[in-house]
C-alpha cells in the first residue's frame, strides 16, 4: 500500500525523444533526485538509446549497433522507466497536460522534456525520393548504406563537413568508390581554415576519395533506383548510392504545432525552459541565446542544468558552450576550437612541417588564446581548448605556446583562470 501511495505522489515526467540528450537528462536526474518522478519516455526509433556519434564506426564495420547501445531495455526496467519505442509523440495537449502518441496512447505529465534532436537537410532536387538516396542520421540509414555497399559500386556523398567525410570513409572501407560533392571550395569550412582544409583534401585524395568542390547538385537521375548525379553545369557522375550529409535542421515540428515559441530551434532560457514553464527542451532541437548546438559537450552541459532544475535544486544556469571538434578519419588527426579563422584584432602563431604533414595555427587576442586549428598532430588539442575556455593569460608562455602543453604549461601555472 505504501509503495502505491508513494508512486501516486510522484510527479510525472514525460520525455519526448529517446536520444542522447534526453536520456542524459534522465541519467542526471536519477543521480540527483532518483525518487522524484515517474518517468515515461517516447522514442521514434524501434530500439533503445544508442551513441549516435558512433554510427560512423558501425558504417565502417568497426563496431556493431549492439556495441554502441547506451541504455538497454533492462536499464529502463531497472530504473522503473516506462519506454515506448517506435511510437513518436504526435500531439501535446498543453491545457490538459497530456501527450498523445502515434499509436493513440495518452499520458499525463507534470513536467515535459522535448528532446527531438534534428532532421537531416535533404536537398530539394529532382530525384531526391529515389531508392538509394539516404541521409546519415540513424541506425536505419546505416543499415541501408551497408546493404547498398554489398550490391553497388559508386557512392556519392553530398556534403564535405564532418558527417560527410565520416560517411565517405565508412563507405570506402565497405569497398565502394566514393566521390564527395561539396558546394564550398574548402572541406569542413565551419571547423578548418583554408590551409588545413587543403591538407585534409590532399590526404583523402591520396587514399582514393574523389572530390567535386564548389559545385551545385542539380538533379539525381535514375528509373528504379538512383543511377547518377547531375551538376548545375550539366556534367554527370555515376551514383548508385547518394548520401545526403549537407547539414541538419532542429526538429521543431511538434513544438511549433503545439504553439511553443520557436525560431531556428525551440527557444529556451538559461534553465532550459521553454516559454511554457512546464516544458523543457534540450539538445539539437533547442535554441539558447540564439545558438543551436550539434556537438556532445553542449548537450551534456544542458542536460546537467536541466536535471538540476527538474529536481528543484535551483542551482546552475546554462550560459552557452565554446565548442571544439576532433576528427580522426582514415588515420588523419584534426582538431579545431573557438575562433579558428582569426579576425579583427587577432594575431596568429603558425607552424607547418610539410615533411611530417603537420600544421598548427593558434589565434591570440589580448594575450588570450581564442582559437586553434591542428592537422596531423592534435595531441594537445584538449589542453589548448582548456586555455580557450578558461580565458587564461598566455603572455608568460607565448614563446613556448606553439610547442604544446609539456613546454608551455609550467610557465602558466601561476596564471589564474579568468573569472
Amino acid at each position: 500500500m505504501s509503495n502505491k501511495t508513494q508512486t501516486a505522489q510522484k510527479q510525472r515526467l514525460v520525455v519526448i525523444g529517446n536520444g542522447m540528450a534526453g536520456m542524459r537528462v534522465v541519467e542526471e536526474l536519477l543521480d540527483v533526485a532518483p525518487d522524484l518522478y515517474e518517468i515515461t519516455v517516447f522514442g521514434a526509433e524501434p530500439h533503445g538509446n544508442y551513441n549516435r556519434i558512433m554510427l560512423s564506426p558501425v558504417l565502417a564495420g568497426e563496431k556493431t549497433i549492439d556495441e554502441i547501445m547506451l541504455n538497454t531495455p533492462e536499464w529502463y526496467a531497472a530504473n522503473n522507466i516506462t519506454l515506448y519505442t517506435g511510437d513518436p509523440v504526435v500531439d501535446v495537449q498543453r491545457g490538459r497536460r497530456v501527450v498523445v502518441s502515434q499509436s493513440g496512447l495518452e499520458i499525463p505529465y507534470d513536467r515535459l522534456l522535448i528532446a527531438t534532436g534534428s532532421n537531416p537537410f535533404i536537398l530539394p532536387v529532382p530525384g531526391k525520393e529515389l531508392p538509394g538516396v539516404v541521409s546519415f542520421r540513424d541506425a536505419y540509414d546505416v543499415d541501408t548504406m551497408v546493404a547498398a555497399a554489398e550490391e553497388h559500386q559508386h557512392a556519392v556523398v553530398i556534403g564535405g563537413g564532418l558527417l560527410g567525410l565520416e560517411a565517405a570513409h565508412g563507405l570506402q572501407k565497405r569497398g565502394m568508390t566514393v566521390t564527395v560533392v561539396h558546394i564550398f571550395e574548402n572541406l569542413m569550412e565551419r571547423q578548418l581554415d583554408e590551409l588545413s582544409a587543403h591538407l585534409l583534401k590532399q590526404s583523402l585524395e591520396e587514399k582514393g576519395v574523389e572530390f567535386e568542390m564548389g559545385v551545385q547538385t542539380h538533379a539525381l537521375l535514375g528509373k528504379k533506383r538512383v543511377e547518377a548525379l547531375q551538376f548545375a553545369d550539366g556534367r554527370k557522375i555515376p551514383a548508385s548510392l547518394v548520401v545526403m550529409a549537407a547539414g541538419v535542421r532542429p526538429n521543431i515540428e511538434l513544438a511549433q504545432s503545439i504553439g511553443l515559441h520557436c525560431e531556428r530551434g525551440i527557444v529556451v532560457n538559461d534553465t532550459m525552459q521553454t516559454y511554457d514553464p512546464k516544458i523543457y527542451a534540450v539538445g539539437e532541437c533547442a535554441q539558447h541565446r540564439g545558438n543551436c548546438y550539434g556537438l556532445v559537450a553542449p548537450l551534456w552541459d544542458q542536460a546537467r542544468v536541466c536535471a538540476n532544475h527538474l529536481a528543484s535544486h535551483g542551482v546552475g544556469a546554462y550560459a552557452g558552450t565554446v565548442v571544439s571538434t576532433s576528427l580522426k578519419v582514415s588515420g588523419i588527426n584534426l582538431f579545431s576550437a573557438g575562433q579558428f579563422d582569426g579576425g579583427e584584432g587577432t594575431e596568429s602563431l603558425v607552424y607547418r612541417d610539410p615533411k611530417q604533414q603537420t600544421y598548427k595555427r593558434l589565434i591570440i587576442k589580448d594575450n588570450k588564446l581564442i582559437g586553434a586549428v591542428m592537422y596531423g598532430d592534435a595531441a594537445d588539442g584538449a589542453w589548448y581548448f582548456e586555455l580557450i575556455q578558461n580565458g587564461v593569460d598566455i603572455s608568460a608562455a607565448r614563446h613556448k605556446l606553439m610547442f604544446g602543453k609539456a613546454y608551455a604549461e609550467p610557465l602558466l601555472d601561476s596564471i589564474p583562470a579568468a573569472a
